[in-house]
């Protein structure tokens, strides 16, 4: 039989479960696995693992999440590449459950399942009335922030634009692109592409793809290592860009700065906790060698802003900073 994991942020999986049981009867082989303020990806993983070990048949797994590009996709993604009879769907309403319930009674694998359940999690939104249901879906814009970037090669020299690129926002988060960023902060500042600075992340061909899957309709992602940022910072042909920039650690956005990223300000959404390292928030963990790189690029005139989504209201981040400097000792 194919297991089921339903993946959450919060609780939402427990209380779809317990509808699912409440309308339909207790299912075999079905776990509901939550992702909590206060735990790290690493947290989750370990979840996973744990949730998928007690199922009757491992290596055949129908894991249905709520949120694509979210941290319970992704770390089912990343886990994945190693079990190629998993399947993963997101948007996971009750329809999908209830026909994931009866598919596996027609059906042996898990990705002849998801293949099945999708149509039901479409055709479970409905309006009333009826009148309110778009006839069609509508395409997505070329791209958030108004016309589209040109495609295909430019000719190097090329002046797009001003010959600047444009930072609608530079983030710190060692998630980098995940719901938040893909959702709320795309919504928000609008940008044509989005671009991870890593040196690590753009040598990992898993992590560089599940970016690139992540990035909103219209938007495109891509991976950089931090020096290519640098030049991508002096090339006219990126003129008509606007930009938002993830960094995975404040030293990686220092190294940009000072090369040439001419960034103003930081918004700082969210850093891991690891050994030597301080809880200052629930998202923020902050180590000796984080201080004084904050130190650096406060002296730098770089602004900070902590927030990890942008309804949230910003937290001081000097108060941040002497705080982790005092517990650090």
């Amino acid at each position: 039989m194919v297991g089921i994991i339903l993946a959450s942020h919060g609780d939402f999986a427990t209380g779809i479960y317990s509808s699912a049981c409440m309308v339909f009867g207790e299912a075999d082989d079905v776990i509901p696995v939550t992702f909590h303020n206060g735990e790290t990806p690493d947290d989750l993983r370990v979840k996973i693992q744990e949730a998928v070990a007690k199922l009757e048949d491992p290596e055949n797994v129908l894991f249905m999440c709520d949120l694509f590009a979210g941290t319970p996709y992704n770390q089912i993604f990343l886990l994945s590449a190693d079990h190629p009879g998993w399947a993963v769907v997101t948007g996971m309403n009750l329809p999908m459950i209830a026909e994931a319930y009866g598919a596996r009674d027609d059906y042996e694998t898990a990705g002849e399942v998801a293949t099945a359940i999708v149509s039901a999690a479409r055709e479970g939104i409905v309006t009333h009335p009826e009148s309110l249901m778009p006839e069609d879906a509508a395409a997505p814009a070329p791209a958030a922030g108004g016309a589209a970037e040109p495609t295909g090669a430019i000719p190097p020299g090329t002046v797009l634009g001003d010959g600047h690129i444009k930072y609608v926002l530079a983030r710190i988060d060692s998630r980098l692109l995940h719901g938040q960023v893909a959702t709320a902060w795309s919504k928000t500042t609008q940008p044509t592409r989005i671009i991870v600075c890593s040196d690590g992340v753009a040598h990992d061909d898993l992590r560089k793809t599940l970016i690139e899957q992540a990035a909103p309709p219209g938007i495109k992602a891509n991976v950089v290592p931090i020096s290519k940022i640098i030049e991508v910072a002096k090339d006219p042909r990126f003129g008509a860009t606007k930009a938002l920039l993830l960094f995975e650690t404040p030293q990686d956005a220092l190294r940009a700065i000072k090369g040439g990223v001419e960034i103003k300000e930081l918004n700082v959404g969210s850093m891991a906790h690891s050994l030597g390292k301080v809880a200052v928030n629930k998202v923020l963990s902050l180590g000796k060698e984080d201080v004084e790189t904050f130190d650096e690029l406060k002296k730098l005139g770089i602004k900070f802003d902590v927030r990890k989504v942008p309804t949230d209201s910003r937290e001081d981040m000097d108060a941040i900073i002497e705080k982790a400097r005092a517990e650090l000792g």
